[in-house]
């Protein structure tokens, strides 16, 4: 018998849903539509906290949830130098990302916000990753397989980018996109507590 799920993800990423399944949390994955410019004068952090909010309340007040699920927005954002990378808008918008990562510190920003009918709960995880110099043979090949076109900063770091990182200091599912700490603990504040799962699942065997 398959058991209902706990939590709505307004998110089409796979990497989100497959972290969240990690953990043993069930989920019904419903992507949601919002504008995602950054606003003239928002700071880095304002931005990536309002756009996981306003994902997850979209999907709130959008999506037909007859069981009032908590519903979980997240979004990530990578800074190098002030400047905010979110996900390229063309091979040449990507290849120009890594030539900025390239020898360089960067921080990246992931928030997870929840939304109930009775609350709004949110949580950044920011981590600093270390590039290696990239040669311009490396950033082709790499934009040729196609995984940076849709992540920011046009890297996944649990890909093939892997061998670009120099050193992280931080949270590994948080550069992924979804810090499974801070998005557990904002569960439990929801009623959802993953183990429990695990512990359920066990005593029906």
């Amino acid at each position: 018998m398959t058991l209902a799920a706990q939590i709505i993800l307004a998110s089409a990423s796979p990497r989100r849903r497959e972290l969240l399944e990690q953990i043993g949390v069930r989920i019904l994955v419903q992507s949601v539509d919002i504008d995602e410019s950054q606003k003239p004068g928002e700071s880095a952090m304002d931005y990536v906290q309002r756009l996981a909010l306003e994902k997850a309340q979209h999907g709130f007040t959008t999506i037909e949830n007859k069981e009032k699920l908590p519903v979980l927005g997240a979004d990530t954002i990578v800074v190098v130098d002030a400047a905010v990378l979110g996900k390229p808008a063309n091979r040449q918008h990507a290849k120009e990302m890594l030539q900025q990562l390239s020898g360089q510190k960067h921080t990246v920003h992931t928030s997870v916000a929840i939304v109930t009918e009775d609350k709004a709960i949110i949580d950044t995880s920011s981590s600093q990753v270390e590039f290696k110099m990239l040669e311009e043979q490396e950033i082709d090949l790499y934009l040729a397989t196609g995984e940076a076109d849709d992540k920011a900063g046009a890297y996944a770091i649990q890909g093939i980018a892997a061998q670009f990182v120099k050193n992280l200091n931080g949270s590994f599912s948080g550069v992924m996109g979804l810090p499974l700490y801070e998005a557990a603990e904002l569960l439990k504040q929801c009623g959802v507590r993953p183990l429990d799962n695990y512990k359920n699942n066990k005593e029906t065997l």
